[in-house]
């Protein structure tokens, strides 16, 4: 079984600058297994101690979220393709301006 596992700039140092490898696995957590065991150190950067995925970590099989497809649980099938993308942050500051902005006296005369 043969599936693409798209890797994202900051964890391709554990595939030797590879941008996509191929692994197998009949669930999402046999394919991180797998790849592993052939680039030491890649699970460890998306699964928790606990065994689930890192919370800034987001896998898409198919483009569909694995959170809806039961996460490590999800099912996998020959050709599926797997991308794997750190979460973004960020937004902390974003929700901090607007709500200084919104007590800025401009933008309370302007309500």
């Amino acid at each position: 079984m043969a599936i693409e596992v798209r890797i994202p700039t900051i964890l391709r140092s554990y595939t030797g600058g590879a941008k996509a490898v191929e692994g197998a696995g009949d669930t999402l957590g046999d394919l991180l297994v797998d790849l592993d065991s052939r680039h030491a150190g890649l699970k460890g950067r998306l699964v928790t101690d606990t065994g689930a995925l890192h919370r800034f970590v987001n896998v898409y099989v198919n483009d569909e979220d694995v959170r809806f497809l039961g996460a490590l649980d999800a099912k996998l099938n020959d050709g599926d393709s797997v991308t794997i993308l750190p979460a973004v942050a960020g937004g902390a500051f974003g929700f901090a301006a607007a709500a200084a902005i919104a007590r800025h006296p401009v933008a309370a005369r302007t309500r």
